[in-house]
């Protein structure tokens, strides 16, 4: 793609959006950055302009931050082609592309995949939504590398030729429905990940998960199925505790290093996308069997006084939730709230029933959330984390487990799910027994 010349406005100034203006200087665009806050940026070769019709003025290209929704009102009366920032990396990445969405577990996945093909000396980098914008990969990116790559609704949404070699859907469950209004919508731009496959290419799916099975109908590429129901051919399955890739023995389900099921079946969906980038069945074992896990995704932070604390804060949608709560047998305390998103927090109630002491309530949806759970489980309104904790600390008994996993995203007291998570272990860091 010849950019040499070419007028481009990229909104949202944020990580992804700063890398998109970066990779068009390097190809020759005339660039122009535009954001709502217009912000100073430092090291930016170019000044921020606001976000009115004036900076969008003479643009034939415009770049979407993922943050930044496609049907703002600025766009529509623009003649310009509109794209988001994963389209213009994959114009430029170099190497194949796996591309790997779901509602949950996609982080998780993500992240074992790439360390999987690490171990297995398979030629690789990890990106997307998950450290790494696209756009910043591309200088590194090469021939005969795999480029891992974790996508979410957002960055799907504004693609138009993205294709990767390796597609994988891990589960659709409702998630950001402030900004995509309905699950049929939200589950669609998951779809955009596969439609652009050719035969020949891969998509591994959730035989589970009804919303992932209809994606098979919508590529052109072959599935595999993985399932922790039952046998799916071709595909990978749980039988007798025991994890099988295409009737072949992988592991014992015991040997996985991570809790709960939904990690067995993100397990899974890793082996066979590394499989399919060739790595070997005992490479993938190995590599499964050394993998760290993820920062903020069921993270044991320390026992204080006989009292566990976990970090789960990037579980920012009710399914993250309860897939969390079904990790640990019970005698938990749950902490949940901060930013709606247009949520219903109702399925929580049996869950949080059955293996909860009670939940502490914090930040602005709090309210919402406190209505919706009233009855199931005492609920605990403790405003702020850090409040939580120290109410926490004070109940909770040796044997207990403490659990941040909010159902909720960040955005109203955190500037985002790291942020939260690092300041629920600094606290928990400074509890004494």
């Amino acid at each position: 793609m010849n950019l040499q010349g070419v007028k481009v406005a990229v909104v949202g100034m944020a990580r992804s959006g700063i890398a998109a203006v970066e990779l068009l200087l390097e190809k020759g665009a005339q660039v122009t950055a535009i954001d709502a806050k217009q912000t100073t940026i430092a090291n930016l070769a170019i000044p921020v302009l606001p976000q009115t019709a004036d900076s969008f003025a003479g643009a034939e290209l415009i770049v979407l931050s993922p943050g930044v929704p496609s049907d703002l009102d600025l766009l529509k009366s623009s003649p310009a082609r509109v794209i988001g920032d994963l389209e213009l990396a994959s114009w430029f990445l170099e190497g194949d592309i796996i591309g790997i969405t779901g509602s949950n577990g996609k982080t998780t996945t993500t992240a074992l995949t790439g360390h999987i093909l690490r171990e297995s000396g398979i030629s690789s980098q990890v990106g997307g939504n998950i450290g790494t914008p696209p756009c910043s990969m591309v200088e590194s990116s090469k021939p005969g590398q795999w480029n891992v790559l974790e996508l979410s609704s957002f960055q799907l949404e504004t693609t138009d030729t993205f294709r990767p070699r390796i597609g994988a859907a891990l589960n659709i469950s409702p998630d950001h429905l402030d900004r995509h209004y309905t699950i049929e919508n939200y589950a669609a731009q998951k779809a955009r990940l596969f439609r652009n496959q050719l035969p020949g290419d891969t998509a591994v799916l959730n035989a589970d998960d009804p919303w992932t099975v209809r994606f098979a109908s919508q590529t052109k590429a072959t599935a595999k199925w993985f399932s922790s129901a039952g046998a799916h051919r071709p595909g990978s399955w749980i039988e007798s505790d025991q994890l099988i890739v295409d009737d072949e023995f992988l592991m014992p389900a015991s040997e996985v290093p991570l809790r709960g099921i939904h990690n067995l079946e993100n397990t899974m969906a890793a082996a066979l996308m590394a499989g399919e980038a060739g790595a070997s069945l005992a490479q993938i074992r190995d590599s499964v069997k050394t993998f760290p896990g993820v920062e903020h995704r069921l993270e044991f932070v320390r026992n204080v006084g006989g009292i566990d604390w976990y970090n789960d804060s990037k579980a920012t949608n009710v399914d993250a939730t309860l897939k969390a709560l079904a990790a640990f047998p019970g005698k938990l305390w749950v902490i949940l709230g901060g930013k709606d998103k247009d949520t219903d927090y109702s399925a929580l109630r049996e869950p949080l029933r059955a293996k909860a002491h009670a939940a502490l309530l914090i930040g602005a949806a709090a309210d919402k959330i406190e209505r919706q759970l009233h009855g199931s489980v005492e609920l605990i309104r403790s405003a702020t984390l850090a409040a939580a904790i120290a109410e926490t600390q004070r109940l909770a008994r040796p044997g207990d487990t403490v659990l941040l996993a909010p159902a909720c995203a960040s955005f109203d007291q955190f500037k985002n799910f790291e942020h939260r998570g690092q300041e629920f272990k600094r606290l928990v860091g400074e509890l004494r027994a």
